[in-house]
């Protein structure tokens, strides 16, 4: 299928096309050489007892190294494929970071070159092995470098299934007093069963104040459990001030990718409404194909598409949507994303051996959970509306980057998206999944300049951020698809007189890096409570989407 594969997972020495639930972006490099961003001359070669010879600047192949591991595993793992793991030292495990990183990560030059037998720990030496650089606005560039248990995140990518409640959690603010309210529920999953609905506000977890309280630990292990059958007691504030306490169980929920779909009539015109939430194959292509038959069907004038918490998915599914949304005459002979590596790929993807081929418009099928023989509905607009949080991400940009390099008007409503127009390969060594930048994806016209994301109104192309649009908060005192949430009432406003309405802030220009980081902030609030690094990899995770 070319270039469409989204979770392209690197599992003992197989490349397995695995999907997943609004998670990651993908790729490796295979060639050597090359070296850190020292200047220095080379000191002479150092090695440690059972450790290799480092030598700065100078490096052996990946392949060397892969899968010799200090503590191999043995048997298979849960889709009863063998592990390829054999005795090895630690020293090999750094090894083999160090040089896959030089031969697969996007600045690979930009990376101090350490000596691996300087280090006793695998992630703090992977931490290392990143560019410090930062963005126009001040960002650290590389913000998506993380890891994950193999086992947990093969789980994770088979099923597109992951232990919650089923309740989706915004930080509308994330220092005390925080305020930490319910976005969204997955139907049928625990949180709806106790009744929990959007805007709720938590005001405890199991007794800790969520609000005011200082055990984050406490926080994180009640808001993100590690497992199914996790109790927690909380007590929820309502809408209306009242407040209520409920004991919420974590159990393995899958996605509902399509949250909501509707059409409505408002002042003559039809809209056309859908919250779309993961690109995941395992569930999201039927599940798109379903909701734009109702959509063409209905014969909608505009289309508002909710991507307010979709972090991502597979690239073959923003594409699809994409052409959904565009339809047959507009994305016929045009690319939907092409995907560039670092200096050394010369042009083949290091990872299949193939050339480099643009990412298609996919007008079918594409066998995940609909056959290629099944064309793809569309609706056919030259435009579109899109909502947006700080939690919009990945797949999600690179359908409103792809779209405008067809020149569809995407107009964004909402929040500056996270700025993430880059990809990876998962890839396992020794039951540790690593993810490394290593690519970027740019559109039909070559852009792929928003790693400060995408902010509604004009902003200095430099910035990347120039999106037309109105800037306006998340509503949390609406339902989703409900014309009275300001988000859709907005896009509707704007789509009746080519105008944002009076309380948002319509295309206002930003004059430089520090006005781009005071108006529209620096950091996703997700990670501002969760310091714990396993929950930071998990709710980094959710901003991947897959690429190759």
């Amino acid at each position: 299928m070319g270039i469409e594969v989204g979770i392209m997972t690197i599992f003992r020495g197989k490349t397995v096309d695995f999907a997943l639930a609004g998670l990651c972006s993908v790729m490796l490099l295979a060639a050597c050489g090359g070296g850190g961003s020292s200047s220095q001359s080379a000191p002479p070669p150092v090695s440690q007892p059972g450790g290799n010879v480092w030598t700065q600047g100078q490096f052996a192949a990946a392949s060397q190294f892969k899968d010799l591991c200090a503590a191999p595993r043995s048997g298979s793992d849960l889709n009863g494929n063998a592990f390829s793991d054999r005795a090895g030292t630690l020293s090999d495990e750094l090894f083999w970071l160090r040089s896959w990183s030089d031969e697969t990560y996007l600045w690979y030059n930009e990376i101090t070159d350490r000596n691996p037998n300087g280090f006793t720990d695998r992630l703090a030496y992977f931490d290392e092995l990143k560019t410090t650089a930062t963005t126009a606005s001040g960002n650290p560039r590389d913000r998506f470098h993380f890891t994950y248990d193999s086992e947990d995140w093969l789980r994770l990518t088979t099923s597109g299934a992951s232990a919650s409640y089923g309740a989706r959690f915004a930080l509308v603010a994330s220092s005390p007093p925080r305020d930490i309210r319910v976005a969204f529920i997955e139907p049928g999953s625990p949180a709806a069963t106790a009744g929990l609905s959007r805007g709720m506000k938590v005001i405890t977890v199991n007794g800790v104040d969520a609000v005011n309280g200082t055990d984050t630990n406490a926080l994180n292990a009640g808001l993100f459990p590690d497992g199914g059958g996790e109790t927690y007691a909380f007590e929820f504030q309502r809408l209306d001030g009242t407040r209520f306490t409920t004991s919420l169980t974590s159990a393995i929920v899958t996605a509902d990718p399509v949250n909501a779909v509707s059409v409505l009539t408002q002042n003559g015109r039809r809209y056309g409404y859908i919250h779309f939430t993961t690109f995941s194959p395992r569930t999201a292509e039927e599940a798109l194909f379903d909701a734009f038959d109702q959509l063409q069907a209905a014969n909608i004038d505009d289309l508002v598409l909710d991507l307010r918490y979709n972090g991502g998915g597979l690239l073959a599914i923003a594409s699809q949507l994409s052409y959904m949304v565009a339809g047959p005459d507009r994305t016929r002979g045009r690319n939907f994303e092409t995907l560039q590596f670092n200096n050394k790929a010369n042009g083949i993807n290091p990872v299949t051996g193939n050339r480099i081929t643009p990412t298609p418009f996919y007008s079918n099928g594409q066998n995940f959970t609909v056959a290629s023989s099944r064309s793809a509905p569309s609706v056919s607009k030259p435009r579109v509306f899109v909502l947006t949080t700080g939690r919009t991400c990945s797949a999600s940009e690179a359908v409103m980057n792809g779209l405008r390099g067809i020149d569809v008007d995407v107009i964004q409503i909402g929040e500056r998206t996270c700025g993430k127009p880059y990809g990876f390969y998962a890839t396992d060594n020794c039951g540790i999944t690593y993810f490394t930048i290593q690519f970027r994806g740019v559109n039909d016209k070559n852009f792929g300049d928003y790693a400060d994301g995408f902010a509604p109104g004009e902003a200095p192309s430099s910035l990347g951020d120039v999106m037309p649009g109105c800037q306006i908060s998340d509503d949390f005192g609406h339902a989703l698809g409900d014309t009275d949430e300001a988000l859709f009432a907005t896009a509707i406003a704007y789509a009746e007189t080519g105008t944002c309405p009076a309380g948002t802030v319509p295309n206002r220009k930003i004059d430089g890096p520090a006005d781009l980081a005071q108006t529209l902030g620096h950091t996703d609030p997700a990670l501002d409570l969760t310091r714990d690094p396993r929950i930071q990899a998990r709710e980094l995770a959710e901003t991947w989407d897959a690429r190759e």
